[in-house]
C-alpha cells in the first residue's frame, strides 16, 4: 500500500494527459496531486483567469474546452449537476464520445446518493436510495458518467463531507460562532480534501478495464458533529462552544442545513482503500484537522492545554 503522505505514482512517473473539468476546491488539489505524479494536467474554470495560478497546471474556460477533452485520455469531472443535468455532459458530450484515447473517467459525487439509513453503515456495494433532490441530480448524473464505460474505466468517487485548509471550523470558533449540536445517535462521514486528491490520482494511475467502479471518499471514524467541533477547539486551546441541542439548533438552520441533518449515516472505505492500495494520509478528523490547522498557519495548543 502507499505510505501515509505518500502520493500515487510518485516511485513511477505517469504518463497521460489529465482534463480535470471544475477547478474548485476539491478539483484544484486533484490537479496538483496529478501534475505531480506526472500527468500532464489541464483544468476549467468559468473564468480563467479567477482564482488563484496553479503551477504545472494549464487553466483553460470550461466553455472552450471541448479541444482537451476530445484529447485526454484521464477526465476528472467535480462540477455539481444542473436540474437539467451535469455541466460537463450538456457541454462536451459530443467530445467525449469523439475521443478515442479515453482511457479513464473520474466523477466525484456524494455519499448522498444512500440517503437516510438510520445511522446504519452503508458500503461500496450499497444500493443508492436518494431521499434529496440534489442526491437524485446526483444520481443521474453518476448514470450520465457511466454511459462511457463501453469505452473507458468509469470511477465513481462518493465523497463524504469534505473539509481542509480554508474549509475548516477554526475561524468560526475564534469567533465564538461556531456551534456543538447534539443530536444523539448521528454521526457525519468526512473526507480531507487531500485525501480526496490521493485517491483520484491513484485510481487515475491504475485504472481497471472499461466497467463502472463505485468507491469511497470517507475517513475511517464517522464522528458527531459536536465532537468534530470540540476536537478543533482542542486544538486552538479554546473550550468548546456550549452543546445546543438539535432541536435548538434547528430553530435558526436553513432548509439546507436541516436537510443534511435529516439522514444518518455510517459509510465505509475498506473496499476503495484495498481497491486502490492507498491508507488515507488522515484516517480520521482528528489527523485532519491538525493538519489543517498548520496548514492554515495555526500552531496547535500545547499538550494539557
Amino acid at each position: 500500500m502507499l505510505a501515509l503522505g505518500a502520493g500515487p505514482g510518485h516511485a513511477a512517473r505517469m504518463s497521460g494527459r489529465m482534463v480535470i473539468l471544475g477547478l474548485g476546491y476539491a478539483g484544484a488539489a486533484i490537479a496538483r496531486e496529478a501534475a505531480a505524479a506526472g500527468f500532464s494536467v489541464a483544468g476549467t474554470r468559468r473564468d480563467p483567469s479567477a482564482g488563484p495560478p496553479l503551477p504545472g497546471v494549464e487553466v483553460i474556460a470550461f466553455a472552450e474546452a471541448s479541444d482537451a477533452v476530445r484529447e485526454a485520455t484521464h477526465i476528472v469531472s467535480t462540477a455539481p449537476p444542473l436540474p437539467q443535468g451535469d455541466p460537463g455532459l450538456l457541454a462536451h458530450r459530443g467530445a467525449l464520445r469523439e475521443n478515442r484515447g479515453l482511457r479513464w473517467i473520474g466523477y466525484l459525487s456524494t455519499t448522498g446518493v444512500y440517503g437516510d439509513r438510520g445511522g446504519a453503515w452503508v458500503n461500496e456495494t450499497s444500493h443508492p436510495t436518494p431521499g434529496q433532490e440534489r442526491s437524485r441530480l446526483r444520481l443521474a448524473a453518476e448514470q450520465g458518467w457511466a454511459d462511457f464505460a463501453d469505452r473507458a474505466a468509469v470511477d465513481i468517487f462518493r465523497t463524504g463531507g469534505i473539509y481542509g485548509p480554508g474549509r475548516s471550523p477554526f475561524a468560526e470558533i475564534r469567533a465564538g460562532t461556531a456551534r456543538r449540536i447534539v443530536k444523539p445517535g448521528h454521526s457525519f462521514s468526512r473526507i480531507h480534501r487531500d485525501d480526496i486528491a490521493l485517491a483520484v490520482v491513484a485510481a487515475a494511475s491504475a485504472p481497471p478495464p472499461p466497467g463502472v467502479r463505485v468507491l469511497h471518499l470517507v475517513d475511517d471514524e464517522p464522528c458527531p458533529q459536536a465532537e468534530f467541533i470540540a476536537e478543533a477547539a482542542r486544538l486552538i486551546g479554546l473550550p468548546p462552544p456550549p452543546e445546543l441541542t438539535f432541536e435548538q439548533a434547528a430553530a435558526e438552520m436553513s432548509p439546507m442545513a436541516r436537510s443534511f441533518w435529516a439522514e444518518n449515516r455510517k459509510v465505509s472505505s475498506a473496499r476503495t482503500k484495498e481497491a486502490l492500495g492507498i491508507l488515507w494520509r488522515y484516517p480520521t478528523y482528528r489527523e485532519g484537522l491538525a493538519a489543517t490547522l498548520a496548514a492554515e498557519g495555526g500552531a496547535p495548543a500545547p499538550a494539557g492545554a
